[in-house]
């Protein structure tokens, strides 16, 4: 008997809710493109077809109407089931899950300070990019880039996360040196890992067109994944990356990386601390909420 696919599944319950791939994409912190794969999966796995695409809307079919509420119903029932799984043995052990370049640019930087504090918490970061099932993985808390808005998780707003071009100084110089956006057209653009979808995460079309630049294809240049490697890009000089304050705060601080100009882009989404409702949290969870929310309460007390 095969497995079930419980990661298209839940895939299908966010894109059923959502009525679109771009915002299960955004909530799920996956590509829209995996999200279509997934459900695509799914429904040569049934033998029936679970949306229909009208005009950029997406419809439940009768099949799809017909299982969504078990689906639902099996996940909240897995969550409750596991939240009434305790292992004092392992109370110490925090375990929390972040995307690879927040974690490497922020989380890590900073760990030393909550490790000081509670040298009791034996603490393991998961860092991913794809999104950890808190129903069925040992995951304690995590840390996502979205909306804020996660069914079934408990969400706190951690600082937000405006884009703006960042480059090496070097490109300030030379033939065509970045004085204005529009200067951009002499040199790389790097996409990161969140520039997947210009309709959701931020993006250099987005940007462009917020600088009120026209002449720029938002889509050339260099796309390297994960982010991290695309900021490390944009220090050795190969061009410029959209980024946050929070991931290129010491390389800016260091003169390693410059922003060329004001513009920034004011999104929507922001970084969130999230946890399961279902689950009533250990000391060492709670402790790591207190740790992170005092970390980071400047860059809230700014906005």
């Amino acid at each position: 008997m095969q497995p079930l696919p419980l990661n298209a599944l839940r895939v299908f319950e966010a894109a059923a809710r959502h009525l679109s791939f771009a915002k299960a994409a955004a909530e799920l912190n996956v590509t829209p493109a995996a999200v279509s794969h997934q459900i695509k999966g799914l429904e040569a796995r049934l033998g029936v077809p679970l949306f229909r695409r009208m005009n950029r809307r997406l419809l439940l079919t009768d099949a799809a109407q017909l299982c969504l509420p078990g689906v639902r119903d099996g996940f909240e029932r897995i969550a409750q089931a596991l939240a009434k799984v305790s292992t004092p043995e392992a109370s110490n052990v925090l375990r929390v899950t972040s995307a690879p370049t927040f974690a490497a640019r922020w989380l890590v930087p900073h760990l030393e300070s909550f490790r000081a504090r509670h040298p009791e918490v034996e603490i393991r970061i998961d860092a991913t990019e794809r999104v950890v099932d808190f129903a069925l993985e040992p995951i304690d808390i995590g840390i996502r880039y979205g909306s804020g808005k996660y069914p079934g998780l408990h969400a706190e707003l951690l600082m937000d996360a405006d884009e703006f071009p960042v480059c090496s100084p070097k490109l300030l110089e030379g033939p065509h040196p970045l004085r204005r956006p529009e200067d951009l057209r002499y040199h790389t653009l790097i996409h990161g890992e969140a520039a997947t979808d210009a309709n959701v995460l931020p993006s250099w079309r987005m940007w462009l067109l917020a600088a009120g630049v026209r002449d720029v294809d938002p889509t050339r240049g260099l796309h390297l994944q994960p982010e991290t490697i695309a900021i490390e890009a944009a220090i050795n000089g190969q061009g410029v990356v959209l980024s946050a304050e929070v991931l290129v705060s010491e390389e800016l601080r260091r003169g390693r990386l410059v922003k060329p100009f004001d513009v920034e882009l004011e999104l929507d989404f922001a970084y969130h601390l999230v946890w399961p409702k279902a689950r009533v949290p250990r000391p060492a969870v709670t402790a790591f909420r207190d740790w992170i929310m005092a970390e980071t309460a400047s860059a809230r007390a700014a906005r």
